[in-house]
């Protein structure tokens, strides 16, 4: 394994420093299980995507928006401040 030094605010690496003592493993291999997690999510939401994307038609989509009814947000479909 390469070493990489990774610099976190304090409070992520006493919340990480408590997660990997819980699990029983070093810090840094909590911290590398963490990342290829993520990476991994990241992957597998891409590939999702672009399977999603084969076949789209960007004149269809283009008409769908076309069609929309022009009117105001639902009250709850709004972003909250």
């Amino acid at each position: 394994m390469s070493g990489s030094k990774v610099e976190l605010p304090p409070s992520l690496h006493n919340a990480a420093l408590k997660l990997a003592e819980e699990d029983g493993v070093s810090l840094s291999q909590w911290v590398s299980i963490a990342v290829a997690q993520k990476i991994s999510s990241i992957e597998t939401a891409e590939a999702f995507f672009q399977r999603r994307a084969q076949g789209a038609d960007q004149i269809d989509f283009l008409n769908i928006l076309r069609n929309a009814p022009d009117r105001p947000a639902d009250p709850d479909d709004g972003l909250k401040g």
